[in-house]
Order: structure tokens, then sequence, then C-alpha cells
């Protein structure tokens, strides 16, 4: 609303998110998935930077936890896994939103897409949480939703759990042959 740019429904706009808040702002204002070559930067760091005031006032709105995430989060640390996220997220959102959903207690730390030189679906988000907590890739597994993940987890030769739900652009995530597809978070517990 702010740069009078044509308003897109939450359906649109919902696949679109996954390759964090940079790309995320460059769909909306090519309006596509396909991003516009000639798009502004200028244009593209304003709307950039209006995105992230507007997502750090309203970090938790409407945002919930998918069934029987707690629980499983709670069997799997006492257990004692080590769980760390990855997200293509900024890093300022992360605790925010772990804490507002009363599951921070739960991981042992997290990146962002600002984080490191590269994010998902390079491998090297992966490979740092490995390193950070004297893993290797073969006693870790990468737990995902998107196209993204899996393929993160395949360019480091990490198992893989693939979520049926959550945003993967409209595609089943079946396509990115994870280790294993899962339709629901606490059926991870028979596979680990």
């Amino acid at each position: 609303m702010q740069l009078n740019r044509k308003q897109f429904d939450l359906k649109t706009i919902t696949s679109w998110i996954g390759n964090g808040s940079a790309t995320l702002v460059k769909r909306a204002l090519s309006g596509s998935n396909n991003i516009d070559e000639d798009l502004d930067n200028e244009l593209f760091l304003k709307a950039h930077k209006i995105f992230l005031e507007h997502y750090q006032q309203n970090v938790c709105v409407d945002t919930i936890l998918f069934d029987g995430v707690k629980n499983t989060l709670s069997n799997l640390k006492q257990k004692g896994y080590i769980l760390t996220i990855v997200t293509n997220k900024p890093y300022i959102f992360i605790q925010p939103i772990l804490e507002q959903l009363k599951i921070m207690e739960y991981f042992d730390d997290f990146v962002g897409a600002d984080s490191l030189d590269e994010k998902k679906p390079h491998p090297m988000p992966l490979l740092h949480m490995c390193n950070r907590f004297n893993q290797t890739v073969k006693s870790s597994v990468m737990i995902g939703d998107s196209k993204n993940d899996i393929i993160a987890a395949q360019n480091c030769s990490m198992d893989s759990i693939g979520v049926t739900y959550g945003y993967n652009y409209d595609q089943s995530i079946k396509q990115y042959n994870p280790t294993v597809i899962i339709d629901n978070i606490k059926d991870i517990l028979k596979y680990l």
C-alpha cells in the first residue's frame, strides 16, 4: 500500500514464501514467482525495508504451531537430540517467533538467511550446524517442508524427512525425494 503497487491475495503470497524475505519482496514487486530481471533495485531496497519494518511489528500475528509440534519437540529433547533451526527467514525474527510460540527452550541454536554467506538450498547452513555441535552429516537429519530443505540436505548427503504440509510453493514434497516422507510431525519419532 505504501508503494501504490498491486495487492495480492494470501494464497498467491503464500506460494512465494520460502527463499527468504528478499526473494519474497522481489516476487511481490514482479507480481510473479519469476522475478523481473529489470526490477528497479532502489524500489526493491525501499520495499524490502518497509516489509522488514512491518514484519518486525507483526512478527507472530496469525502464526500457530501445527498439531503435535510441541509434544514432538519435547519428546526429541527428552531423548537427547540436539535440535537446531536452519531457516531462510532473517535471523532477527527467529527468537521472537520461538518465544511467542513458547518453544524456544527446545532449540540449541538457529541460523537465518543472513547468518552465513549462503542460505538454503546451499549446504553451508547444515554443515555449519554439524560443525557447531561436532556432529557428522551421517548422524544428522534435516526435517523440512520445502524443496529448499530437502535440496540443502541432498547437497551435503544428509538424510532428510519431508513433511507433506507447510510452505512448498504448492508443490508436493515427494517430487524432491526426501529420504522419508511423513504426513504428521509426530511420525518423526518412528524414524529417529
